[in-house]
């Protein structure tokens, strides 16, 4: 698909017949229509949750294994990409280059419209051979629509390397084909405003990108039942979590869980599990290293019970 001609059939190019009258609406009738159409976000997400395991456990194996994530994407979709990978290391402690956004046209696209920049494929193409891409990592194409070129030609690269891909549309198989290792579809129907995928098509990736890179972390470890054991504490209100995490987690005080998180070196996983086994710093940092980072699996080698 090279023109726009061949792409009004797609589903995220219809007319929404529910919002014909939008110019006729009150406020309220506008915000209840889009609550009434945000709706279908939900159903998107449960007709696809069999894939986004698939991508979950995939993608999980391959960053165990020492490779990373990239989400490639232009437009709104290229910036939710960048936007969850940002989120991954204050959330998890994770390094930066775990978790990457590549988004068509660089770092100035995410503040200005670039959406003549998604119409190169090679341009993708080039954005994985820049960054090395290995049978050991893991691309995640998003395209609302599903015909962008830039990310099609970053799979295609991606997929030569060996790599594992993973592609997000909104737009059913039969209207878009590619060849991808896990194919999620999230299909919520036209916009309120036709051809505007910032709207709901960009509001279930941002709910699939969440579901997805939490599973992997949680499988990865980064928590502990639901806490946020790997959290960085990098400021007040972080600072503030991680004392409260140990407090509920342990019988301590503000005070004791205070002092106790300084002799961790300020990292909420390791002073449990000093706390829980009576370990000290290296010992327990090297249980930890040992066993990938799984605070409950350190807990059960010590203790010999389930943590």
């Amino acid at each position: 698909m090279n023109n726009v001609e061949e792409r009004g059939h797609l589903l995220t190019e219809q007319v929404n017949p529910n919002s014909q009258n939008l110019d006729q609406l009150s406020a309220l009738e506008l915000v209840d229509l889009f609550n009434k159409e945000d709706e279908k976000t939900l159903i998107a997400i449960a007709s696809s949750r069999i894939q986004l395991a698939e991508a979950i456990d995939k993608t999980a194996k391959s960053l165990a294994q020492g490779g990373r994530l990239f989400y490639v994407g232009a437009g709104t979709s290229g910036r939710l990409g960048v936007l969850d990978a940002a989120e991954c290391p204050p959330t998890f402690c994770t390094p930066p280059e775990l978790v990457q956004g590549i988004i068509a046209g660089g770092a100035g696209a995410l503040v200005r419209s670039s959406e003549d920049l998604e119409d190169q494929a090679e341009d993708g193409a080039e954005a994985i051979a820049h960054r090395q891409i290995t049978e050991l990592d893991v691309i995640v194409g998003i395209a609302a629509g599903g015909t962008t070129p830039f990310v099609h030609g970053a799979i295609a690269a991606a997929r030569g390397r060996g790599a594992t891909t993973i592609f997000m549309t909104c737009v059913p198989v039969e209207q878009v084909k590619i060849e991808v290792d896990v194919d999620i579809r999230l299909l919520v129907g036209p916009e309120i405003i036709a051809g505007s995928t910032r709207l709901k098509a960009g509001t279930v990736t941002k709910m699939a990108l969440n579901i997805l890179s939490t599973g992997v972390m949680v499988q990865l470890g980064k928590v502990y039942g639901n806490r946020m054991v790997d959290v960085a504490v990098t400021n007040r209100k972080l600072h503030d979590r991680a004392l409260r995490m140990l407090q509920d987690l342990t019988s301590l005080s503000r005070e004791e869980a205070g002092f106790l998180l300084e002799r961790s070196g300020r990292q909420v996983k390791l002073a449990l599990l000093m706390y829980w086994t009576g370990l000290d710093k290296v010992e327990g940092a090297s249980l930890l290293s040992q066993n990938h980072g799984n605070l409950r699996v350190a807990v059960e080698k010590v203790l010999g019970v389930r943590g």
